[in-house]
C-alpha cells in the first residue's frame, strides 16, 4: 500500500520493506515508523514508510558557505598564538626560497603532487609551469629572436614572470599549510587569511577536509588563480599597453602558438590551445580542459607522471623533443639556412632548432610584493564547479607541427603573419 498521497514530492511510502525504495548517490533514505491504530488481537499497527531527501552537491555545500560571507568577513581579526605566527613564516620563508625563477617553482609543484597525489592541481600547475618556460625561453630562441625587438621581449619575459610568480606565492603556501594541517591532524586553513589568500578558496580547502573530492579542490584553484591574475597582471595597464594590446602578441595568437603541452610515453604530446588569453571566462574553461586531458585517461597520467620525473624541466624545449630542439645554437651567425622542417622531422642533415635553458637566457628577477586584496565578491562563481564531464583526447601534435613550420617561415622571411594567412 503507497501512502504517497499523504506527502508532498519527493517522497516515497511503503508498509514495511518496500523493494521500491528509491537509490541514488545523492539521496538518502529516512525511516518513519507512525501508528495506525487499534488491532483486537495485534495491539497497535504500525506503517512503515520512507522518505526519500536529496543531499546536497559538493558544490551547493559550498555555494551555501560563500553566500554567508561578506567582504567584511573576508578580512581576518584572528589574533594569532605565537606558534601559529612562526607557521605563517616558515611558510612564507619556505615559499620564497622556491619563488626564484620558473624552474624552481615548477619543481616545487612536482614535488608535492608527488607527495600528495591527491591534490591534482599541483601536477597541472606543474605541467603549465613547464609551459611557462618554454614561454620565456622561446623569447631568446630561434625564432622570436627575429621576430619581436629585444624591447618587447623583455616586455614579453616581465608579463610571463610576473604572472608566474604572482601564482606561485598565492598557491604555494596554501599546500604548505595543507602538508601541516595533515601533520596535526586537524585544519589549519583559518590560517589563510593571515597569507592574504582569498575567502573563497579558504571554503573549498575546509570542504576538502571534510572529504571532498580532489577534481572539485583542482577546479576552485583554477578558478581562484585566475580571478588572482585578472586585475594584477591582466587588468594592468603597463601589461595591457606594453604586451597585450601590441601587435605581436596577436601575431602569436593568429599563429596559436598559446598551445600548453603535455608529454608522455616517447616524444608523444597532448594539450590544448588558448588563443583568448585577455577573457578570464576562457582562462577558466582551459583550465578545466586541461584537466580533463590530464586526468581522465589513467594510463596516459601514469605516462605523464613518469615523463616528468624522468626528466627535470629546464625551460629547453629540449626537455620533450630532443630530436628537433637543442639548448645549444648549432647555426651560424650571418648564415641564411633553407627550411628545416616538415611534418614535425627535420630535413636530411638539418639542424636543430635552438631552445636555450631558462638559466642561460634570464636571469632571476627581484618581484615587488604582491598587490593586496581579495579578488572574491560574488557567490556565482562556484558554477564553474560544475563537472561539464566532458572528456578532451588532447590531441595537439599536428596543430603544433604546423605552427612550428609558420614560425619558421615567418621568421626565415621577417615578414608578418598576414603574408602567409
Amino acid at each position: 500500500m503507497v501512502l504517497s498521497k499523504l506527502f508532498n514530492d519527493p517522497i516515497l511510502t511503503c508498509f514495511h520493506i518496500h523493494p521500491c525504495m528509491p537509490t541514488s548517490p545523492n539521496y538518502v533514505l529516512r525511516l518513519y515508523i507512525f501508528p495506525l491504530g487499534k488491532d483486537d488481537s495485534q495491539g497497535r499497527e504500525t506503517a512503515i514508510f520512507f522518505i526519500r531527501s536529496r543531499e546536497k552537491s559538493p558544490v551547493e555545500r559550498i555555494r551555501d558557505e560563500l553566500k554567508k560571507k561578506s567582504k567584511k568577513s573576508t578580512v581576518s581579526n584572528y589574533s594569532l598564538t605565537s606558534s601559529e605566527r612562526m607557521l605563517i613564516e616558515t611558510v612564507e620563508k619556505a615559499t620564497a626560497q622556491h619563488n626564484v625563477n620558473n624552474v624552481t617553482r615548477t619543481k616545487a609543484y612536482l614535488d608535492f603532487y608527488l607527495r600528495h597525489p591527491e591534490i591534482h592541481w599541483a601536477f597541472l600547475g606543474h605541467m603549465v609551469s613547464r609551459n611557462g618556460g618554454y614561454n620565456m625561453t622561446d623569447l631568446k630562441g630561434e625564432f622570436l629572436t627575429k621576430l619581436l625587438s629585444k624591447k618587447d621581449r623583455n616586455s614579453f619575459f616581465a608579463f610571463l614572470e610576473r604572472g608566474n610568480w604572482l601564482i606561485f606565492q598565492d598557491v604555494y603556501p596554501q599546500f604548505l599549510l595543507y602538508e601541516e594541517s595533515i601533520k596535526q591532524n586537524k585544519p589549519l586553513f583559518y590560517l589563510l587569511p593571515s597569507l592574504h589568500v582569498s575567502s573563497f578558496i579558504e571554503t573549498v580547502w575546509n570542504h576538502l577536509w571534510r572529504g571532498e573530492d580532489s577534481y572539485t579542490l583542482c577546479i576552485a584553484l583554477v578558478i581562484n588563480e585566475q580571478n588572482y591574475l585578472e586585475k594584477r597582471v591582466v587588468q594592468n595597464p603597463v601589461y595591457q599597453k606594453e604586451v597585450l594590446n601590441k601587435f605581436e602578441f596577436i601575431i602569436q595568437d593568429l599563429l596559436s602558438f598559446n598551445h600548453i603541452l603535455f608529454p608522455y610515453g616517447s616524444n608523444q604530446l597532448r594539450g590544448q590551445t588558448l588563443h583568448q588569453f585577455k577573457l578570464l571566462h576562457e582562462r577558466i574553461l582551459l583550465g578545466k580542459r586541461l584537466y580533463s586531458v590530464l586526468f581522465h585517461d589513467q594510463e596516459r597520467l601514469s605516462q605523464t607522471v613518469s615523463w616528468a620525473k624522468k626528466h627535470p624541466h629546464t625551460g629547453s624545449r629540449k626537455d620533450y623533443w630532443p630530436h628537433i630542439f637543442n639548448n645549444v645554437n648549432e647555426g651560424i651567425p650571418g648564415l641564411t639556412f633553407p627550411l628545416r622542417l616538415k611534418a614535425c622531422k627535420l630535413r636530411k642533415g638539418a639542424r636543430k632548432f635552438y631552445s636555450p635553458n631558462l638559466e642561460h637566457a634570464w636571469k632571476n628577477v627581484r618581484q615587488p610584493e604582491a598587490e593586496q586584496g581579495d579578488w572574491y565578491d560574488d557567490w556565482r562563481v562556484v558554477e564553474y564547479l560544475e563537472d561539464d564531464h566532458v572528456c578532451m583526447d588532447g590531441e595537439i601534435e599536428s596543430d603544433y607541427c604546423k605552427t612550428l613550420e609558420r614560425l619558421e617561415i615567418a621568421a626565415l622571411a621577417k615578414k608578418t603573419i598576414n603574408f602567409f594567412e
